[in-house]
């Protein structure tokens, strides 16, 4: 059964934003994260091998909930659900985009930076977004004035870390925020789990001040 958008986003306040640039990697990483307690995974399409890491984690890792992030056409959004992404998740916004996920009923976060895409999402129907580039476009600020004339909840992802995550997980319009900093490229491509489970660690101790 297809998972809708706010269940997804529910799941998990912090959501790690991974790149894979070797297959093998994937499995045991989303171990490791589904064990520290990160049941939502987003795996960007910036790699050959992205597919097919979905692909695995779909199939090999029970109880993780696996999407794809950096979806930009529509051959790549039938593409990650083929593969058995749960979810999907794009840098901007297009109209078209938003249209085919219902079809495909495929749980989708579109991305925002300003009040007009904002508003043109929220016309067709779209109550959460990603807001990206975060920390690029204003931050805490801008977003906080979106959401005051708008009843969007959002995913702040971009400049997003440990030292302002909590800020922005305090606002009401902020379900969960994209956690690059947990598990960046070259801690993954340095098969470093140890210092990838710290900072995971490290992450949940930050939630439980929430």
């Amino acid at each position: 059964m297809a998972l809708m958008l706010a269940d997804v986003l529910a799941l998990s306040r912090i959501i790690p934003v991974i790149t894979i640039d070797q297959v093998g990697q994937a499995v045991p990483l989303a171990r490791l994260l589904l064990d520290l307690g990160f049941v939502v995974l987003e795996i960007t399409l910036r790699t050959p091998c992205a597919l097919e890491a979905i692909k695995c984690i779909a199939n090999t890792v029970p109880g993780a909930v696996v999407g794809a992030g950096t979806v930009i056409n529509l051959q790549q959004l039938a593409q990650v659900k083929e593969a058995g992404a749960q979810f999907a998740v794009s840098p901007g916004f297009s109209e078209q985009l938003v249209s085919e996920a219902k079809k495909q009923t495929l749980a989708y976060l579109p991305g925002i930076a300003t009040p007009s895409e904002a508003l043109k999402a929220y016309e067709l129907g779209t109550t959460y977004l990603k807001f990206f580039p975060a920390e690029s476009m204003g931050g805490i600020k801008t977003l906080s004035s979106i959401a005051e004339v708008l009843p969007i909840k959002f995913c702040p992802t971009g400049g997003v870390d440990q030292d302002n995550c909590i800020n922005y997980l305090a606002l009401p319009c902020v379900t969960c925020v994209g956690g690059t900093w947990i598990t960046p490229r070259s801690l993954i491509q340095a098969q470093a789990l140890d210092e990838i489970a710290r900072r995971a660690t490290e992450a949940q101790n930050l939630l439980k001040a929430l």
